[in-house]
Formats: C-alpha cells, sequence, structure tokens
C-alpha cells in the first residue's frame, strides 16, 4: 500500500476530473485539507470560475472521497520546524510535508509551486500514480 499526502488544489483536481483513488493507495492529509479545499472553491466562485451549483457538487463530490486526516500535536511541531528550517511562509504549506514526512511515502500535488517547495522536504509523487495500481 502507497500512502499519498494530497493539498487542496489536488483534491478538488481529483474531483473536478473524476479520477480515481487506486484500491490499495491510501490518502493521508492535514485536518486543514477540506476548509482549504473548500474555499479554493469559494474563490473560484467568487471569480466567476464556477457556478455556486458546480463549486457545491465538488464539494459534496470531495465529501465523499476517503482520506485520513492528521493533525496531532507531533505533526504541527514538526510543521513549524520545516517551516522554519526551509524558509517558508506559511506553516500551514508545511503541515502538508510533516504529514507526508510522519506518516506517508509520497506528496503529491498539482500545484507547480507546492510541488516545488516539497521537493527539497519529502519524496514529490504524480496524480497519475495515484491512480495507477
Amino acid at each position: 500500500m502507497t500512502r499519498f499526502v494530497i493539498d487542496a488544489p489536488t483534491m478538488l483536481h481529483l474531483v473536478a476530473e473524476g479520477i480515481p483513488v487506486a484500491a490499495g493507495h491510501q490518502l493521508v492529509a492535514p485536518q486543514v485539507l477540506r476548509s482549504q479545499a473548500l474555499d479554493l472553491l469559494f474563490a473560484a466562485v467568487r471569480r466567476g470560475e464556477l457556478t455556486e451549483r458546480e463549486a457545491l457538487a465538488q464539494h459534496d463530490a470531495m465529501t465523499r472521497v476517503k482520506i485520513r486526516s492528521l493533525g496531532d500535536r507531533v505533526s504541527r511541531q514538526v510543521a513549524w520546524a520545516i517551516a522554519r528550517e526551509h524558509g517558508l511562509d506559511s506553516t500551514a504549506d508545511a503541515e502538508y510535508l510533516a504529514v507526508t514526512r510522519l506518516q506517508a511515502d509520497l506528496f503529491v500535488s498539482v500545484d507547480p509551486a507546492a510541488r516545488s517547495r516539497a521537493e527539497q522536504v519529502v519524496p514529490v509523487g504524480t496524480v497519475d500514480q495515484l491512480a495507477a495500481v
């Protein structure tokens, strides 16, 4: 079993494109994932990129994705250390990397900036790997 950490843009990409996660893989993320994804959907509606109905449908689909959410003290402490050591602007970004370091095999993001940050810290995978058996 491969454990993947995904971020909010990747969660929305999986839902919007209907990309299934292959059996035998497990998704893991910080507890903030769903709230951040909802925020991205709201912003897309405000910019006119999605209708409210489309955004809420994606939100509904997102809630059906099986994902293990983590947010314990150790992962937050590791996030703090990663943010400090790598000059990140936010511990929120570092939480994904901390969860990857502690609980997963690979970090996956469709966001080039997130991938770039992660490559300095943890192993990085691809969306194609999520769907591969």
